[in-house]
Order: structure tokens, then C-alpha cells, then sequence
């Protein structure tokens, strides 16, 4: 790499696991375009060897160390986009992007993307449905919050992901509990928008995410996933969907609402990725994110259009309005493997062959404590992704590999009361540990 080549800054590996195809791709497009590839990472690094020219070792979850590293590189590099797909870094990557000059969501759109209680402020103010809200940093707030909202009530962290800490309060009686949930979710996150509960109104109907392309403004929807959640008061998601057929990425109430979220919120280049639930009064946006989807949505949206989200991330992230046309029209979807009660792991055993079986993979390494919330979140222990033709039998084949599933545990006992929100030790790389995040 000549100190005359322009430079791709990516803020964050991910997994190996979870983000190595986007690496690959987002490789492949740089070597054609005679772009190089400079990682920031918190870990020293293994299997990014393969794909980045510069790997810098710092701690990205630290805004002022990351943000010292980056500038120290475009100090003696031309920096001709910048990525990150990483929940707790987005925000200081957005400002940096702005900083440099590069393209990304704007300053307004990523601090209204990772700040819910500001997504909820705009979107209100353009006039898109939204349920009651408000944010709160006392049990008393909350109750009355809760009062005046009208029950239900779903109370959550202002700024986590991944439905962590997200509880449903049906009545008076159940948001004592519920605020101590999310408020416990909330400390684990050390962001500037970390520490706060919102407490908002509680809507039905299906669930499901919105993973497109901005660019210069334009909306642009890549794939349509399906959730599944766990049972009430929790909202753990257990598994996703994605077909290429999907009408919902045609309706045109859906996008109408999608596409003025992004332009209240400011959003201007980048990728995004959006939660929305589909109420009898129409489509409903729960949040925005500025990433990529995680639980293997972008990997299920390639195996079912043929989209390639490394080639789209890297046109948007380097100024070029990114092709989003599908070439498979498939069905793929992932399953989560969760224990039944909190317990201690010593094996997982996955399906190397299954009807339509695509991926599988434990999650966790022997020794680790899972616990079920409200003890803890993510427990999850192993996925399985698998294809079809059509959704009912994608359907058919997650639930057999699922059940291929073997796990050796030994029940433990429930944390003690007041004990601090609990997160599985690390996910399974093939290589290292590298956190949580997906």
C-alpha cells in the first residue's frame, strides 16, 4: 500500500463469525478499485490479517482514543470513506465522517439514529405515528410516565441494541420490575445517551426490519426481514426471515413512512437499518439504527437476493449510488438456540447436514454461564440458517436443524436479587473473543 493510495477506514471488525463476508466483499471491491484498507481494532488481530493493508490496535468502544487513531491516519493518508457496523461505535463514527469529510449518515442522522428518545422527538414532530413516550431516570418518572401513557407500557434502554433490556408492563403492578430491567440493561451502556429508561405505549402487530441504502438522500431497500421474538414481557429475538419476494418491499404506505423518517432524522449517505412494527393504524417505526442489521440479517439477505451487502456498504461509503436490484429470489432464515433455564455450559453440538442447511454454528465456548432474563440477555448458545423456495418450508427446515441441536448444561442457580445485568462471557470466535457485539 503506496503512502499515495487512497485509504477505506473501517472502525471495527465484528466476529469472525458474524462479519467476515462483509470483509471479504468489502476486500474484493477495494483491491478493484486501488483503494486500501485501514482497520481500527480493540483486539489484536487474526483473521483480519488476510483482508486489511493497516491494522491499528486501540480501543474503539473509547471515543477519544478512536478518534485520536483515526485522525492520526488521515494525517498521512487520503481517507476516501469510512464504515463502522458496530452499535456502541456509530455515533463517534458518524462525527468522525463528518469530520473528514467523507460520506455517512450526517451528524443529525446518527445522533437521532443511536438516541431513541430523540428518533421518537423528530419522528413525532414529522407527524408519523409514534406512541405515547418519555424518558426517565427515576422509578417515580416512570410511574407516571406509565400513567399518563395509558397501559400497556413497554419500558426500555435509551440506547442499547438487539431488544436487550426492551420489558412489557401490563399494568401498575409490573413496572416497578420492568424499570429495574431496563434502568440494569442501561448501565452496561457507557455512551454519552447511556443510563435512561423510555417509557413508551405499548402497539401490536407483526414485527419486522427494514435493511436499505441512503444515498446523497434516496431510500433505498435492500431486504425485508421477518422477526421472531420470545414470549412476553420480553422481546429476545429468537430468530429472523428474509424473503427476496417479500411485498412489504413494494408497499408503498411502508416505504412512504421509511423513506420521511430518514429525511427528518437527516440521514444523508450510509446504511441503516430500521425496526418497525405493522399496526392496524399503519406502519409504526420502533427504531433506526445507523449499521448494518446484526443476527446474520445482511448474511440472510444475501442468500436470498443475491445482494451483496459488503459491494453495497462499500459504494454508499465511498459516494457511489449502489445497485440494490435482486438476482436470487430465495427464502432464508436463522434460528437461535436458548436454553430452557439459566445454565452452565459444557458442549454444544450443531448440524453439519440438514435439509436446506446453509450455516451452523455454536455461539458460546464451553464453561459459560447462560441466564434467561431478566437474570441476563443474549443467552443465546447456537444458530442455525437454512434456505428454501418458499417461507413455509424454510420454516419446516429451521425447526429440523434446530432440533439437531445438542446442548450439554447443568442448571444453575437464579442470580441473587439486585444482582448487576448480566451478559454472556463472549460469543464463539473461530480464533478469540471479541465481546457481544454482532
Amino acid at each position: 500500500m503506496s503512502e499515495s493510495e487512497p485509504v477505506l477506514l473501517i472502525i471495527g471488525s465484528g466476529l469472525k463469525l458474524y462479519r467476515e463476508y462483509l470483509v471479504s466483499s468489502i476486500h474484493r471491491c477495494a483491491r478493484a478499485a486501488g483503494i486500501g484498507l485501514v482497520l481500527l481494532n480493540n483486539l489484536k488481530p487474526t483473521w483480519q490479517q488476510a483482508y486489511f493493508d493497516e491494522i491499528i490496535h486501540t480501543d474503539v468502544f473509547d471515543a477519544d482514543e478512536m478518534l485520536a487513531s483515526a485522525r492520526e491516519v488521515a494525517g498521512r493518508r487520503r481517507i476516501a470513506g469510512l464504515m463502522c457496523w458496530d452499535e456502541p461505535v456509530v455515533l463517534a463514527a458518524g462525527e468522525l465522517a463528518a469530520e473528514l469529510g467523507v460520506p455517512g449518515l450526517s451528524v443529525d442522522g446518527v445522533r437521532g439514529c443511536r438516541d431513541k428518545n430523540r428518533t421518537r422527538t423528530v419522528l413525532t414532530a414529522e407527524g408519523l405515528l409514534q406512541p405515547g413516550y418519555a424518558l426517565t431516570t427515576g422509578l417515580g418518572e416512570a410511574r407516571a410516565a406509565a400513567a399518563r401513557i395509558g397501559y400497556p407500557v413497554v419500558l426500555k434502554p435509551r440506547a442499547m441494541g438487539a431488544s436487550i433490556g426492551v420489558v412489557f408492563a401490563a399494568d401498575e403492578s409490573e413496572v416497578d420490575a420492568a424499570f429495574g430491567v431496563a434502568m440494569g440493561a442501561a448501565t452496561v451502556d457507557q455512551s454519552r445517551y447511556g443510563g435512561g429508561a423510555i417509557v413508551e405505549g405499548y402497539v401490536s402487530g407483526p414485527e419486522i426490519s427494514i435493511d436499505a441504502a441512503v444515498h446523497k438522500g434516496e431510500y433505498l431497500p435492500m431486504f425485508v426481514a421477518r422477526k421472531e421474538t420470545g414470549d412476553q414481557p420480553y422481546f429476545e429475538e429468537v430468530g429472523h426471515v428474509v424473503d427476496a419476494g417479500d411485498p412489504l418491499l413494494h408497499d408503498p404506505a411502508l416505504m412512504d413512512v421509511l423513506a420521511r423518517a430518514h429525511r427528518a432524522l437527516g440521514v444523508a449517505d450510509g446504511i441503516t437499518h430500521s425496526e418497525v412494527r405493522l399496526t392496524d393504524r399503519g406502519p409504526l417505526i420502533i427504531e433506526i439504527n445507523g449499521r448494518l442489521g446484526g443476527d446474520l440479517i445482511p448474511f440472510l439477505g444475501r442468500t436470498a437476493t443475491g445482494l451483496d451487502p459488503g459491494e453495497i456498504l462499500f459504494s454508499v461509503a465511498t459516494g457511489h449510488r449502489p445497485v440494490v436490484t435482486p438476482s436470487r429470489h430465495a427464502v432464508a432464515g436463522i434460528r437461535f438456540g436458548y436454553p430452557d433455564h439459566d445454565c452452565l455450559v459444557h458442549a454444544v453440538e450443531v448440524p453439519e447436514d440438514a435439509p436446506g442447511l446453509v450455516l451452523a454454528s455454536p455461539m458460546i465456548d464451553p464453561g459459560t454461564t447462560l441466564r434467561l432474563p431478566p437474570g441476563g440477555y443474549l443467552a443465546r448458545h447456537s444458530f442455525v440458517v437454512c434456505e428454501a423456495g418458499d417461507r413455509e418450508t424454510c420454516g419446516l427446515r429451521l425447526d429440523a436443524a434446530a432440533a439437531l441441536v445438542r446442548i450439554d448444561a447443568d442448571p444453575v442457580d437464579p442470580p441473587e436479587p439486585g444482582t448487576a445485568f448480566e451478559m454472556p462471557a463472549g460469543l464463539l470466535d473461530v480464533d478469540e473473543h471479541e465481546g457481544v457485539s454482532a
